[in-house]
């Protein structure tokens, strides 16, 4: 008999933990949902932006609006770093190889 006013009370906290889970759920998701057209001008125009030089990095294979200083600075770092690090793709990532290492038993006496 007096397990049931917990059991109420235990059920009334579960119930409001569920409607506020519930009520932030829903509010997120409505957040995820919204359209890009629904967007504030400002979040437009910087998607537009940025869309807009993504189409034009891929028209020019790279940098946009990049110069002859540009490209002359390019090569001359990358030949820095081809007589330091001793050659090699720098456009590539390196290729690492870890021979397994011989172990010995231990024998106990």
């Amino acid at each position: 008999m007096m397990a049931l006013p917990g059991l109420c009370r235990g059920s009334s906290l579960l119930v409001s933990v569920m409607s506020v889970s519930l009520r932030r759920n829903i509010g997120l998701s409505a957040v995820v949902f919204t359209k890009a057209t629904d967007l504030d001008p400002v979040q437009k125009l910087f998607l537009d932006k940025i869309r807009e030089y993504n189409s034009k990095s891929r028209a020019a294979g790279g940098v946009v609006d990049a110069g002859p200083a540009y490209q002359k600075n390019l090569t001359e770092e990358m030949s820095k770093l081809q007589r330091l690090f001793g050659g090699g793709d720098l456009g590539s990532f390196p290729h690492f190889s870890f021979p397994e290492p011989v172990l010995e038993e231990v024998t106990s006496k």
